[in-house]
């Protein structure tokens, strides 16, 4: 259970640390987006069911990602993209884990593309996170990560696309 969260904060959570000083922000608006995330593990040992209970205890956020995750459905949240985040290539992170350290590789007003390394107890963790944008209201998105811990070996790979919903965030973050 405690490998499954963890793969939950790794994939769900969003990376706190830049290695880029020029980055070119992605030409989208700025707003309340929903974003959709598909994603499928590879190597994950099997895990034993959260009890009932512990979900009830979760934040609605929090369990409807966990929910998805345990039954490979889709998840959609929201997200307040803001001028700071386009600038700093935050925007449509889905991996929020302070743990992480994130390289701009290439960016465009169209296209940013990141390397993702992260150190955690269980060994190191690799990936790659492309987003693009199909226009200035909609993006689409890819991440990959590699985990090579001794004990085993994981493969996620994600999906997203999103939508812009309006200027207005409200109390979306």
């Amino acid at each position: 259970m405690r490998n499954k969260l963890l793969v939950a904060l790794i994939v769900f959570c969003s990376l706190t640390l830049w290695a880029a000083d020029n980055i070119t922000p992605l030409n989208i608006k700025e707003g309340l987006w929903e974003i959709t995330v598909t994603f499928s593990m590879t190597g994950l040992p099997a895990m034993p069911a959260i009890p009932p209970d512990a979900l009830a205890k979760m934040p609605p956020e929090q369990r409807a990602r966990i929910e998805g995750m345990m039954n490979n459905k889709p998840i959609v949240q929201k997200e307040c993209i803001t001028k700071e985040k386009l600038e700093k290539a935050s925007a449509f992170n889905v991996n929020k884990n302070g743990e992480c350290t994130r390289t701009v590789v290439n960016s465009t007003g169209s296209k940013i593309e990141m390397k993702i390394h992260c150190e955690q107890k269980q060994g190191p963790t690799d990936g790659t996170f492309v987003v693009e944008a199909v226009g200035s209201d909609a993006t689409k998105g890819t991440m990959h990560l590699a985990s090579s811990g001794s004990d085993h070996k994981m493969n996620i790979d994600m999906a997203f696309s999103s939508k812009y919903l309006g200027p207005a965030c409200g109390d979306v973050k």
